[in-house]
């Protein structure tokens, strides 16, 4: 996704309703000199390529997000990490750039993914300090 379909984009999932062409140009307005015809593009070619749907009102379309930011980003990392020749290495590399924020989300995600019943494999009572090279 380009940059300026970043940024309609960030609109539609952020606002999570069905938009107006005119809607996102006045927004995208506030930060930069962009003209109806060019948003009227980018949302066309957001639906062509499967990220919007939209539906007629009256002679213009409304645009809603077919997927979530959520989904785009897992998408992303899927596709750049099924293309690296060594994925461990490239996971290694991607969790070392990882603030600790992003580490602690990544965690919980890990015991959603695993479910309630799946055995602390660190085996340490606190599985936050063994995974943050604390506990060991």
């Amino acid at each position: 996704m380009g940059e300026l379909e970043d940024a309609v984009m960030t609109r539609v999932w952020k606002w999570n309703r069905p938009v107006t062409v005119r809607e996102v140009l006045e927004d995208l307005q506030q930060e930069r000199s962009i003209a109806y015809t060019t948003v009227m593009t980018v949302l066309d070619n957001l639906h062509q390529k499967g990220w919007v749907r939209r539906e007629a009102e009256g002679r213009a379309y409304r645009y809603e997000a077919v997927s979530t930011r959520a989904a785009y980003a897992a998408a992303l990392m899927n596709d750049a990490w099924s293309q690296s020749d060594n994925p461990a290495a490239a996971l290694v590399a991607f969790f070392g750039m990882m603030s600790d924020e992003q580490r602690h989300a990544l965690r919980d995600a890990v015991r959603i993914v695993q479910g309630p019943d799946t055995p602390d494999t660190a085996g340490t009572e606190n599985p936050d300090s063994a995974a943050e090279g604390g506990g060991r």
